[in-house]
């Protein structure tokens, strides 16, 4: 410590929720020095938005703890609806849904935040990271060289950059002194909570609905004892809600579910929520950024909160990195609020409109909560300034893959034979050059060596068609089965000139379909450089 500051180049994260872990990591795993501090003293157990949808569940194989999320939480849990106490129907809204080569996630996983964070927390330490929990950021300077921030007990932290991932109430954004549009509607609010349950099933979701569009559910938490109980609140002499507790959700249980025998107990957790609607107009002011909850807020209907977070630190970790570390040019870090400020945007709009589906699907006794399912988010930032420009002949068919689109997954064969996924080739936190076919072997060559002109900015892989067995040199993948080629559009339906390169970015979507080696050369030179966009 000099003159009370504390020396850290690197990156100040405030908030250890999932979109400031998820950030954490994947700045440690790129050998960018980062300090996580949250201002509570010790993690909570608190089930709050409790899924984890498929494309975030591709996200956190890239981060590395999809396969514990999985073996957490569950995949199948059937909704069970009651209408006026009476049993209507059990449905699973994703009976008929599969996995596929290039989507291995089909659905997503009922698991509780404090499970995430739990997760995300373990695959920190394995870097060697640690948050620094009761440490609460009050304030912060900045100038051209860095950010100091200001603890409560008076340290001073000296860093690179810092990013607020401090939730809905986040100080970091007040300092900032951006807008945070939207509206708060006092007339809708919920209680929510973590009880126990004697006498009921944990084999369902149960959801208890009457014809006056009020209710309450019990969703039970895999790898734990109790339910997530949501309901509309009690209600004053004055219309106000009244405080949670144990006793007033006994009481909602019992009128609207009418299954006598059932006692609530062991409360862990219990809220008010009111419908929020809000957003920030910028998520960067010079070196200072935003990142979930922080940036925007909205209702929990879709489940999308959680992981829209997930998907920003997602984003902003690799330009981050690149950035700090001095390989990339600091406008790189534009994109960050060109690609995720329009998902906040979508995503309040969408959640908004699930929720108001929610309150009348749930007035008739045939539909449920499943009939809101959200749709598919995290497909893809086709207008940003780092998808390069599209084939012409692609243009106007949403089914071509183009710049900007998530990459897809496929099976193929290492070069000693061995099965590996394109997904488990991306977890690599540089881009990844493929090269298809023999043309495409020839380019990758070429554009391989640009991996050490560009200080390992790119790996590069040459990918046969399946037709010579094993793929034979170390940098080969095999398509043994032609999911590749057919996920990258690399048919004979396929527009010509068919791409035989695609470069794929670190966050696992499509920065370039080309032939020409000398765009992938003049791409990655942006990079390192990255203009404004005109």
């Amino acid at each position: 410590m000099t003159d009370g500051v504390v020396r850290n180049e690197g990156v100040l994260i405030v908030g250890a929720g999932p979109t400031g872990l998820t950030l954490a990591i994947e700045l440690a795993r790129r050998g960018v020095g980062v300090r996580i501090v949250d201002a509570a003293p010790a993690p909570h157990r608190e089930s709050r938005g409790k899924g984890l949808q498929p494309r975030t569940l591709e996200v956190l194989e890239d981060v590395g703890i999809t396969g514990r999320a999985l073996a957490t939480g569950t995949t199948r849990l059937p909704f069970r609806k009651y209408f006026d106490g009476a049993r209507v129907t059990d449905t699973d809204p994703f009976a008929d849904a599969r996995p596929t080569p290039d989507a291995p996630y089909e659905r997503g996983v009922l698991i509780g935040q404090w499970q995430v964070e739990r997760l995300l927390s373990e695959r920190l330490a394995e870097f060697g990271v640690g948050v620094e929990r009761g440490t609460e950021v009050t304030g912060f300077e900045q100038d051209e060289d860095g950010v100091t921030a200001v603890l409560a007990d008076g340290e001073r932290i000296r860093a690179g950059h810092l990013v607020g991932c401090d939730g809905g109430r986040s100080r970091v954004r007040k300092a900032m002194g951006v807008r945070f549009d939207g509206t708060t509607d006092a007339t809708q609010s919920m209680v929510v909570g973590d009880v126990g349950a004697e006498g009921i099933s944990r084999d369902v979701w149960h959801q208890w609905f009457a014809s006056d569009g009020s209710g309450v559910m019990l969703c039970p938490m895999p790898g734990t004892d109790s339910f997530q109980f949501q309901a509309g609140p009690e209600l004053d002499a004055n219309g106000d809600p009244l405080p949670p507790s144990l006793e007033s959700f006994q009481r909602i249980f019992d009128r609207y579910a009418q299954v006598p025998g059932v006692t609530l107990t062991d409360p862990t957790w219990l809220s008010l929520w009111r419908v929020n609607v809000r957003m920030v107009d910028r998520l960067r002011v010079g070196r200072v950024f935003l990142a979930g909850d922080a940036a925007h807020i909205h209702p929990i209907a879709g489940g999308l909160g959680m992981n829209t977070g997930i998907q920003d630190a997602y984003n902003l970790g690799w330009k981050l990195a690149l950035a700090t570390t001095g390989r990339a040019g600091p406008a790189l870090l534009d994109t960050y609020e060109e690609e995720r400020l329009p998902v906040a945007a979508w995503t309040l709009g969408v959640t908004t409109e699930l929720y108001a589906r929610v309150r009348e699907a749930v007035k008739e006794p045939g539909t449920g909560v499943e009939a809101a399912a959200p749709p598919p988010m995290g497909t893809g930032y086709r207008w940003s300034s780092l998808a390069a420009p599209a084939h012409p002949a692609t243009i106007g068919d949403p089914a071509v893959l183009r710049p900007g689109d998530r990459a897809p997954d496929a099976p193929c064969l290492d070069a000693s034979g061995n099965p590996v996924r394109l997904f488990e080739v991306y977890a690599d936190p540089r881009f990844t050059l493929l090269g298809f076919g023999a043309e495409g072997a020839e380019v990758a060559d070429a554009v391989g060596k640009l991996a050490i002109e560009h200080e390992d900015l790119v790996q590069a892989f040459t990918v046969t068609d399946g037709e010579a067995g094993e793929a034979g040199e170390p940098g080969d993948l095999c398509d043994h089965e032609g999911h590749a080629r057919r996920a990258y559009g690399l048919t004979a339906s396929t527009p010509a000139p068919v791409p035989a390169l695609v470069l794929v970015r670190p966050d696992n979507h499509i920065a370039l379909l080309t032939q020409d080696p000398a765009e992938i050369a003049s791409y990655l030179s942006q990079i390192t450089t990255f203009p404004p966009k005109e």
